[in-house]
């Protein structure tokens, strides 16, 4: 093929385009001229952890949010690759709750397998995105970091794979600047050891505060409090933990919040979300939106509806992760090689219309599962996409949902059934409280696994 197709980023949703080409390839399809643009020195996206905060070796932003402890806070077996099994990757089952060596291992190994590294230009940072109507093609101006040079290619196609969790979204709140302790965003946390024994703030009342809070509880910290903006999560949290309506100022050390109540802590999390941001696109080609099921502006979730030329990829709010990225990527793969044509301009908005106006319906997280799991399958519907369990695996999210209710530090110790290998996966050798080595050696090599019941 003649055309050109730039896909920003090889995090999961780039890599999961460039896998997506590679089985058409694979096929004997055609396949277009690939380049795929990497900040990083690595592939794998936000899943490599580094130590750095603030702007990398060269000046460019930090795009990582990993943190050190992190591991899975939902069952692998419900983001597994239809294509590629954890078991197949690990060569025997692994307990359901995996941290995050071990995660970004499975991702790589599938890509690894095949031969898309060759299209990918690491350390290469995308600058700026311009469309031009005249040649229909889009100019992609990167600069390479390592040489410090600017470079302009053109391509046909642009597919932004660059994530929506790396540009925070920070508050402020009166007192902050004169706070005595540590002030920082989720983006910047990096190690729970930071906080022993301290007394810790953490605004937000979502998957970062959640997370955050409980690595701190694991790993010493004194106290957890969440300040909450609409309501608590409402968990049965250990005595040490507090949810209080929204912090309105900070005099000191004492945190005042909106309910007349204060306490004094050492340290405040912003875990208050993240902007979708893409400084590299001109206004024409934005896409605005907040993080929501179905953004707004793009057909399927995919096809931006200013010019149906640029696509992208995992923008959604996610229960679902890799395997959409996947649907969405061969989804997006068929309509640049022309197995799917796009209707008209106006029955694309219409279509979007009615997504956005049925995730508005969507009235708790087990509806908004099931929400996600109609999107998926009307992707896969068209594709070629190996079939998976969509269904079995949002009943595995509610279930998940169950179990985090039940006892929000010990969920991650409960096991699952593979949909693609119908395995059941073995309980993990150390209760996830225990666990303090999250190395891939430790989790794989530890103690043995024994068999595990269905969980109930």
């Amino acid at each position: 093929m003649t055309f050109r197709v730039a896909i920003l980023g090889a995090g999961p949703s780039g890599l999961a385009q460039l896998r997506a080409f590679e089985a058409a390839r694979c096929d004997d399809a055609e396949s277009p001229e690939i380049v795929c643009y990497e900040k990083q020195s690595d592939w794998g996206g936000l899943w490599n952890y580094t130590w750095r905060t603030g702007l990398d070796l060269y000046g460019e932003p930090v795009h990582g949010s990993m943190y050190r402890y992190l591991w899975s806070n939902g069952p692998k077996e419900c983001l597994e690759f239809a294509n590629y099994s954890f078991e197949e990757h690990f060569g025997r089952p692994i307990p359901s709750y995996p941290p995050r060596a071990v995660l970004r291992d499975y991702i790589i190994g599938r890509v690894a397998k095949s031969n898309v590294r060759q299209h990918i230009r690491f350390n290469t940072a995308v600058h700026w995105v311009a469309y031009d109507e005249s040649t229909g093609k889009f100019a992609v101006t990167v600069r390479d970091l390592k040489q410090d040079q600017l470079i302009t290619e053109e391509f046909d196609h642009v597919i932004v794979a660059t994530g929506h969790f790396s540009t925070p979204n920070a508050p402020y709140f009166e007192g902050l600047e004169q706070f005595p302790g540590r002030v920082l965003h989720a983006h910047d946390f990096r190690d729970a050891c930071e906080f022993q024994g301290k007394n810790l703030l953490l605004v937000g009342s979502s998957y970062s505060a959640e997370d955050i809070g409980t690595q701190c509880h694991k790993y010493g910290a004194k106290s957890v409090t969440f300040s909450y903006r609409t309501k608590p999560m409402g968990f049965d949290w250990p005595e040490s933990f507090a949810e209080v309506p929204l912090l309105t100022n900070v005099v000191g050390k004492t945190a005042h919040f909106k309910d007349g109540t204060s306490k004094e802590v050492d340290a405040i999390i912003l875990c208050t979300g993240y902007q979708h941001h893409f400084p590299f696109l001109p206004n024409e080609l934005m896409l605005s939106t907040r993080n929501r099921l179905y953004p707004e502006g793009l057909y399927k979730g995919i096809v931006s509806l200013a010019n149906p030329k640029l696509m992208f990829l995992g923008m959604q709010d996610q229960y679902y992760t890799f395997n959409m990225f996947d649907a969405q990527a061969w989804y997006a793969r068929d309509i640049m090689l022309g197995r799917i044509k796009l209707p008209a301009e106006q029955a694309m908005a219409s279509d979007t219309r009615k997504w956005v106006a049925r995730e508005e319906q969507v009235a708790d997280p087990f509806e908004a599962i099931d929400f996600q799991a109609a999107y998926i399958l009307d992707l896969l519907e068209p594709t070629d996409y190996p079939p998976f369990d969509v269904l079995t695996v949002a009943d595995m999210f509610k279930e998940w949902e169950h179990h985090k209710e039940a006892d929000i530090l010990g969920y991650r110790n409960k096991s699952y059934r593979s949909t693609l290998t119908g395995t059941m996966a073995p309980v993990h050798h150390t209760p996830w409280m225990d666990a303090m080595d999250d190395s891939l050696e430790a989790f794989l090599h530890g103690k043995q696994s024994q068999p595990a019941k269905e969980s109930t």
